[in-house]
C-alpha cells in the first residue's frame, strides 16, 4: 500500500496590507492537524476532500499532518511559516518512508522572510526527500507561479474556474496523475513561463466568454495534440503581490518518458494569446458616483431578484480589510431602503453591539479604523437587531460542505440598511454570512457583499443586475496605478506603455 503525505499550507498575499499574517490569523480561519483532517474536509467540495476520496480510491495510506489557511492579508510571520512549514517538514522526515506527497498549496504566498513562500517550502521537502519523490501540488487560478514551484514539483494542477466551483475537481486531477506517476505509467516534470504583465486574463474570470476561457479552451486544443503534455495550467495571477514573479503565467505538466523535451513553444503560443487579449475585459467596474447612480437605475426597473452589489475595492479575499465604508456611506446618504449589507470588521462595534445587546440604539464609529489614505469611520446611531455566534456551513458551489466560525457577529440597522458586524475579516461567498445572523439575503431589494468576483456563484443565481463598484478605497482596488510596486520586473503591463 503507498504512502502518501497530505498538508495544506496556504495563503494569498497581499504585500500592500499592514496587517502581518501570523499564526492566530491561521487558526481563526483552517489550522487543523492529523485525525482532524480527514474529519473536517471528508466530503467537502475542496482539493482536501478529493484527496481523502484519492486516498481511499488508490488504496493509499494517507497519512496527514497539517491543514493551515489564512484569510488574505500582509506577508507571513517567520514564525508562522517555520511553525507550519516545519510540520510538514518533520512528518516527511520522521514518519518516512513515504511514496508521494500531495499539497494544497496557493501560489501566491509571501513571507516577511521570502518571495516566493511555495517555492522555499518545496525547497525544504526536496532537502529531506531528495529529487526523485513524486511531489503533486494544487495551486489557485490566482498563483504567482515560479521557476522554483515548477522545478521543485513534479505535477502542478491549478484552478480552472473563477469563482473557484472546481477545488475538487482540482485536487482529483492532480492525486491522479500522482497515482499514475506511482503506477509507473509517467514520469511528470513541470515547465512555467511568464510574460510582461502583472494582470491580464480578465484577472480569471470564467463567469462569461472571454480571455479566460478562451485561452483554456486553446490550451485544452494543444494538449490535446502533443503528445507527452499531462496538463496546462492557466494562472491569472495575483497583482497585489510586489514580487518579480507576479502576473499570469503557463504551466506545463509533461511526461518524461513520452520523450517530449521543449515545451517552449506551446508555452509561447499561449503567452502571445495571453498578452493580446491583456486589455480584454468582461467586467467593468464603476467608480462609485457611476455605481450610485447604476444602483438607483436598477432599483427603480421592475423584476424577480435582488439587485446585487460587489464592493470590489476592499474585497478580504485578495486582501482587503473589510473596513471600507466609502459605498456604505453612499448608500446611507441615498436613503435606500431593503439593504443588506456583509460585512464591516469592526471589533471595537461588535464589542459594543455584545455589551448593548438586541434592541439598544448606540452611537458607533463603524469601519474606516484602517488610516492612511482611505476614508475614516462613519459617526453613526444604529439600533442593534441581533447579536449571534458566527457558525454557519457553506451551501453555495464554491467550498460547499465546510464549516466556518468566523466568531460572534451583530446586526446593527441604519435606516433601511441591515449590516453585519464581524469581528474578523472574510469575503461574502457565501448566503450563510446573511443566514446565520438571521438575514435572508432574497428578502432585500439591495444586497451588497464584500467580494470582487467569488461572490456570483452562490449570490448570482439570486440576482436580476449585478455591478462591481471599485470606490478606490481599499486594498484590492483595480486601479493597480495607486499602488506604487517597486519590486515587480519592469517595464510591465499595465503599469507601463508596452508596445504591441
Amino acid at each position: 500500500m503507498p504512502r502518501v503525505l497530505a498538508a495544506a499550507f496556504k495563503h494569498e498575499t497581499n504585500t500592500f496590507s499592514p496587517l502581518p499574517t501570523d499564526l492566530a490569523a491561521y487558526a481563526a480561519r483552517c489550522l487543523r492537524h492529523g485525525a482532524d483532517i480527514p474529519a473536517y474536509f471528508q466530503g467537502t467540495a475542496t482539493e482536501m476532500g478529493a484527496f481523502i476520496d484519492a486516498g481511499h480510491r488508490h488504496g493509499w495510506d494517507l497519512v496527514h499532518t497539517v491543514a493551515a489557511d489564512a484569510t488574505p492579508s500582509g506577508k507571513v510571520t517567520r514564525e508562522a511559516f517555520d511553525t507550519i512549514a516545519g510540520t510538514i517538514e518533520a512528518a516527511l522526515r520522521d514518519q518516512r518512508p513515504f511514496d508521494a506527497v500531495l499539497l494544497c498549496l496557493h501560489g501566491a504566498m509571501v513571507a516577511e522572510h521570502v518571495d516566493d513562500g511555495e517555492g522555499e517550502l518545496l525547497r525544504r521537502l526536496r532537502a529531506v526527500a531528495g529529487e526523485h519523490l513524486p511531489i503533486g501540488i494544487t495551486l489557485d487560478l490566482h498563483a504567482n507561479v515560479t521557476d522554483a514551484m515548477a522545478q521543485r514539483a513534479s505535477v502542478i494542477v491549478s484552478y480552472r474556474t473563477y469563482p473557484h466551483v472546481d477545488q475538487y475537481d482540482t485536487g482529483k486531477r492532480c492525486a491522479d496523475l500522482i497515482a499514475r506517476t506511482l503506477d509507473g505509467e509517467i514520469r511528470p516534470a513541470c515547465t512555467v513561463a511568464r510574460g510582461p504583465m502583472i494582470d491580464a486574463l480578465d484577472h480569471g474570470r470564467t463567469t462569461a466568454p472571454g480571455p479566460m476561457l478562451e485561452t483554456l479552451a486553446h490550451a485544452d486544443s494543444l494538449r490535446a495534440r502533443t503528445p507527452g503534455v499531462l496538463d496546462i495550467g492557466i494562472n491569472a495571477g495575483f497583482p497585489w503581490a510586489d514580487i518579480d514573479a507576479a502576473g499570469p503565467s503557463v504551466v506545463i505538466v509533461y511526461d518524461r518518458k513520452a520523450g517530449l523535451r521543449d515545451t517552449a513553444p506551446i508555452a509561447a503560443t499561449l503567452l502571445d494569446r495571453i498578452w493580446r487579449d491583456r486589455r480584454r475585459t468582461t467586467v467593468q467596474p464603476l467608480p462609485l458616483q457611476a455605481g450610485m447612480a447604476a444602483i438607483a437605475d436598477a432599483l427603480a426597473l421592475p423584476g424577480d431578484g435582488m439587485v446585487l452589489v460587489a464592493d470590489g475595492a476592499d474585497n478580504p479575499g485578495g486582501g482587503g480589510l473589510e473596513d471600507s465604508v466609502a459605498l456604505l456611506g453612499a448608500l446611507i446618504d441615498a436613503g435606500i431602503d431593503r439593504v443588506a449589507f456583509g460585512m464591516i470588521c469592526d471589533p471595537a462595534t461588535l464589542q459594543a453591539c455584545i455589551a448593548a445587546g438586541p434592541g439598544a440604539t448606540l452611537a458607533v464609529q463603524l469601519g474606516g479604523h484602517s488610516g492612511g489614505a482611505f476614508q475614516g469611520p462613519l459617526a453613526l446611531r444604529v439600533q442593534v437587531v441581533s447579536v449571534q455566534p458566527g457558525q454557519f456551513t457553506f451551501t453555495g458551489p464554491m467550498s460547499r460542505g465546510i464549516t466556518l466560525d468566523i466568531g460572534p457577529t451583530a446586526v446593527v440597522r441604519v435606516g433601511g440598511i441591515d449590516i453585519v458586524v464581524a469581528g474578523t475579516r472574510h469575503q461574502v461567498l457565501d448566503p450563510g454570512f446573511f443566514t446565520h445572523a438571521g438575514l435572508d439575503p432574497a428578502h432585500y431589494d439591495l444586497v451588497v457583499v464584500k467580494s470582487s468576483q467569488h461572490f456570483r456563484a452562490a449570490f448570482g443565481p439570486m440576482a436580476r443586475t449585478i455591478l462591481v463598484i471599485d470606490s478606490g478605497d481599499g486594498l484590492t482596488s483595480f486601479d493597480l496605478a495607486a499602488f506604487g510596486h517597486t519590486r515587480v520586473r519592469r517595464p510591465v503591463h499595465p503599469l507601463d506603455e508596452l508596445p504591441d
